[in-house]
């Protein structure tokens, strides 16, 4: 997203170097990101929020459109202020919500699953199958559950800052969910 700078080589978006965009610019042509933790803003409503990340004026009537997506009771939360009254899931589904309204060509969320319980992570599953269908672009999810590979077209292992495989979830699934060497030098 641009908040850490590469120390080698180029990134492009549809053909444009965007290396040396800010996080503005780089959200101007088409990324949206979603932060491990969710950002609290003290004094904004869910609907200010929705309106701010939203690239066109939306009504109220729109934006409980959208929280009703991400599995919130609409009239109960747009007029909310956004504090420390709300859960952990409850934050990550708005933020999930505003990510979705700008509608990008690519959508980051970084350990989407990060603070949040059982019961909230499988809601998120879901909301995740159902975003599919909201959002028109690549999203790229960052985690390091096995469970969250149920949702992915292609799976992205990544070590030691490098790309080790892709592929399906079916023929990653081994490698992810194998024992690390040190745990099985002493299996025979």
């Amino acid at each position: 997203m641009g908040i850490e700078k590469p120390d080698s080589g180029e990134i492009f978006l549809d053909g444009q170097n965007i290396t040396n965009l800010s996080i503005n610019e780089r959200a101007k042509v088409g990324i949206g990101f979603a932060f491990q933790q969710p950002v609290r803003f003290k004094g904004i409503t869910v609907y200010d929020l929705l309106k701010l990340s939203s690239e066109k004026s939306i009504n109220k009537s729109e934006a409980c459109e959208i929280l009703s997506k991400v599995g919130l009771c609409a009239k109960e939360y747009v007029d909310r202020e956004i504090s420390s009254s709300l859960s952990g899931g409850e934050l990550k589904r708005i933020e999930i919500a505003t990510v979705a309204v700008r509608n990008s060509k690519l959508t980051i969320f970084d350990e989407p699953e990060a603070g949040i319980d059982l019961w909230s992570f499988q809601n998120l599953i879901k909301i995740f199958e159902d975003m599919k269908k909201i959002i028109k672009g690549t999203t790229l999810i960052i985690s390091h559950q096995e469970r969250i590979l149920n949702i992915a077209d292609e799976v992205i292992l990544i070590k030691n800052g490098k790309i080790e495989q892709t592929g399906t979830k079916d023929k990653l699934l081994g490698m992810v969910t194998e024992k690390p060497l040190c745990c099985k030098l002493g299996e025979n």
